[in-house]
């Protein structure tokens, strides 16, 4: 049996993603900071007959990170598909002319490095397979930068960036890096942005590898 790893789980669409791959046969190792949600949410996919665990990591911690994620494949198995949806931070969200130097480190930590060395952790086991996915999954900034949301939008960049980089680099090794962009948010009022119907669309970007970014609807 194979892993589904969830990087910054929540009760969401990490959930509703963990349910999704859950439903195909994947075991789910589940990533936050929260020991206590954590445990929740694994206790609720367990009703549902999906192995879970959850394991605590900031993901600004890149050591932490990597070692929850080497922990979770030596207890679930190998880590097939990765989803890295850490919800950024309050404080990200500054005005462009608001924001200093030292305030983008956040951002760059959390949706830069925090990618690099989750990639980094389960690379050699999705090698040893002989093929992985790496989901994306972003907001609109990542595409079209926001001044009420400078250090997203910057750091969102620089994902995208890098998860370009990975598609053209790994699709030889049968290893797919697919981002999936969602403009009005989670559960944005709209039946496609529902948590449930976007843990669909990341499922298809798994199944059918199809090209590397996605949108859930057109940007206006």
């Amino acid at each position: 049996m194979t892993t589904m790893a969830i990087v910054g789980a929540g009760p969401g669409l990490g959930l509703a993603a963990a349910r999704r791959f859950g439903r195909e046969g994947f075991d789910i190792a589940l990533i936050a900071r929260g020991a206590d949600k954590l445990h929740a949410l694994a206790q609720e996919l367990g009703t549902d007959g999906i192995t879970a665990r959850g394991y605590v990591a900031d993901v600004r911690d890149p050591e932490a990170l990597t070692g929850a994620l080497a922990t979770a494949a030596a207890d679930l198995g190998p880590v097939e598909v990765v989803q890295y949806s850490p919800v950024p931070a309050r404080e990200f969200m500054k005005p462009v002319l608001e924001t200093a130097a030292d305030d983008l480190r956040g951002p760059l930590e959390m949706s830069v490095l925090g990618p690099a060395a989750a990639v980094q952790a389960v690379l050699p086991g999705m090698r040893a397979l002989g093929r992985g996915t790496i989901l994306f999954p972003n907001g609109s900034s990542a595409v079209r930068p926001r001044d009420a949301v400078t250090g997203t939008s910057v750091a969102f960049a620089g994902e995208a960036a890098y998860a370009t980089l990975l598609h053209d680099a790994l699709a030889p090794e049968n290893i797919h890096v697919a981002q999936l962009i969602i403009p009005l948010g989670i559960g944005g009022g709209e039946p496609d942005h529902d948590a449930d119907a976007l843990a669909d669309r990341l499922w298809s970007l798994h199944s059918e590898r199809g090209a590397f970014r996605t949108f859930v609807r057109p940007l206006d």
